[in-house]
């Protein structure tokens, strides 16, 4: 640890003294909390009260090399909710060497990239999920032309401070069609990728040593209209549930996503269709399904409308794209979609002159419908079929700008989900919830910077169904900003129709200044699913003090 330390300063030495040659950058990020114990939640805390997760970042340019090292501390121990693999650890989680001029970028160490829409392959840092699942080794990036380019990737993806057992490669190809054939009627581009995983079978002939993904894609843009098409094939391997093989068959897997758009000044419309057969990929096999994404290779969020609210936030839904053969639930992948329309009145319009604009979101997740031989420990499927439902959202938002100093939001959801799908545990056993939620949200702007922004909200449950999970919520917000850099709010979600009728309180602000950032906050936290992007970890109830400070420089 001492050593490490004083390499650190002496680079940072060394960094400095260079400063006339080339540029250092980076940042730190700390996050920490101290829980308590709370009887109306049940909620024991921990021995280790204070918890805490830390990053230092710290990278220098000098002319075509960049170079760079992230330090990571889970000291004492890592946040709540966070994959155990961290837990009372330290050190250099990642470091980089990059080469780059006009044509060929090359990076050793660890490395981010991601192929086509990142179904095939992803590799990304969310430090609010707890995800780095960054490779350690080689990637070569060629770019002959401005209308072609190639990518070449090999090496072991992050688990914790090690690497996974699996080892990764992958290419993928790029190409701008409308360049190479020099028109400009359509802008069509075409891209191809390959990753492949080798992981030892221990000479059990059973278990296939390497699987192989492969994956086409094509996109266009003519005037007004966009769209674009995935397809990606996956190796036949075995089918792993909590570490253990379930079934002596092989499985392949397949995705097909579509995208189909119109824009236009004032509209805009979206369109996506996803289907997900056996569809997830680890770089170690021994890792499908951890509920951390632990050594993930692909990118699979929900493709949902990623609300804002407190009470918007409580049903949320998290893709699934396994094949289970399982005692409680036996499924193939989901299949859906979900479109978007986006409006804004002209502003020579009557409710263009209170600047007003509407955005209506509409989903629909099931299951791939399919027959289950438990016997033979096969299946049939349907393209699409009538599987089980597994989420359906209809929501509105109309946003209006009444004046210079007064603007507002009004949201309107009705949400369907499984209760499996809402708290990761087994599908279609536990019945639908139904709920229907209702945001008013004001902001009042004031001289100098500041504004007063209120929320109100109210979920209310179909108590019609079979699970009326924990009935209604009210929830509301407050906060006050004096000034562009500092900030105070005060929230309460209410569950007034729950055991004990608890309030999920939470009070707390922020304050900026120039590349600093501190915020701080006391209360209660939810237990459930907490999503980013349409990814998503649980989150097990909890009270206490956070803080969080970022600087970047």
């Amino acid at each position: 640890m001492k050593k490490l330390i004083f390499g650190a300063f002496m680079l940072i030495g060394i960094l400095s003294y260079s400063q006339d040659n080339g540029y250092f950058f980076g940042g730190l990020e700390s996050n920490s909390q101290w829980l308590v114990p709370d009887e109306n939640t049940d909620f024991e805390a921990p021995e280790d009260r204070f918890r805490a997760n830390n990053y230092l970042q710290l990278n220098y340019s000098l002319g075509k090399f960049t170079a760079g090292l992230q330090y990571e501390s889970y000291l004492p121990s890592v946040l709540l909710g966070y994959s155990p693999t961290w837990e009372n650890k330290n050190g250099v989680g990642t470091y980089y060497l990059n080469y780059k001029n006009e044509t060929l970028d090359v990076t050793g160490g660890y490395f981010y990239e991601q192929f086509g829409s990142g179904l095939i392959l992803r590799t990304w840092e969310d430090r609010q999920l707890g995800i780095n699942n960054a490779i350690k080794g080689l990637r070569v990036k060629f770019t002959p032309t401005e209308n072609l380019g190639l990518t070449g990737i090999y090496g072991q993806i992050r688990n914790g401070f090690d690497v996974s057992e699996g080892v990764m490669q992958g290419l993928d190809a790029n190409a701008d069609l409308s360049g190479l054939l020099n028109f400009d009627a359509v802008d069509l581009k075409l891209g191809a990728s390959y990753v492949g995983r080798y992981q030892s079978n221990g000479s059990n002939d059973s278990i296939p040593a390497n699987i192989n993904a492969y994956s086409a894609r094509l996109d266009f843009v003519a005037n007004n209209f966009y769209g674009g098409i995935e397809a990606i094939t996956k190796d036949p391997d075995v089918l792993i549930n909590e570490g253990e093989v379930t079934s002596p068959q092989l499985f392949d897997g397949t995705a097909l996503q579509v995208n189909l758009g119109y824009a236009q000044k004032g509209l805009g419309i979206n369109t996506t269709f996803r289907r997900l057969e056996n569809f997830s990929f680890y770089a170690d096999r021994y890792a499908e399904g951890n509920v951390y994404n632990e050594q993930i290779v692909n990118y699979v969020p929900a493709l949902t409308k990623q609300h804002d609210y407190l009470l918007s936030n409580i049903y949320v839904y998290s893709a699934q794209p396994r094949l289970l053969f399982d005692d409680t639930e036996e499924r193939a992948g989901e299949v859906g979609g979900q479109a978007d329309v986006y409006y804004s009145f002209p502003k020579e319009s009557a409710l263009g002159k209170i600047g007003t604009k509407i955005a209506a979101n509409a989903s629909y997740w099931a299951g791939l419908e399919a027959t289950f031989n438990e016997v033979d420990q096969t299946y049939d499927q349907k393209f699409i079929g009538k599987g089980p439902r597994y989420f359906r959202d209809l929501n509105i938002e109309v946003k209006n700008r009444w004046s210079s100093k007064w603007s507002s939001v009004a949201t309107y959801q009705d949400v369907i989900i499984d209760k499996g799908a809402s708290e990761g545990g087994p599908l279609g056993v536990q019945g639908d919830i139904r709920a229907h939620i209702g945001v008013l949200e004001g902001t009042r702007r004031f001289e100098n910077g500041k504004a007063l922004r209120i929320e109100l909200q109210h979920l209310f449950i179909d108590k019609g169904r079979k699970n009326i999970d924990r009935g209604n919520w009210a929830a509301g917000v407050l906060e006050y900003n004096f000034n562009s850099a500092f900030t105070l709010y005060a929230a309460d979600a209410w569950n007034y129709e729950g055991e004990g009728k608890i309030h999920y309180y939470s009070f707390g602000g922020s304050y900026s200044k120039g590349p600093a950032r501190f915020a701080m906050n006391y209360g209660r936290q939810r237990g459930g699913l907490i999503c980013v992007g349409g990814v998503c970890r649980y989150v097990p109830e909890n009270t206490g003090l956070t803080a969080n400070l970022v600087v970047t420089f």
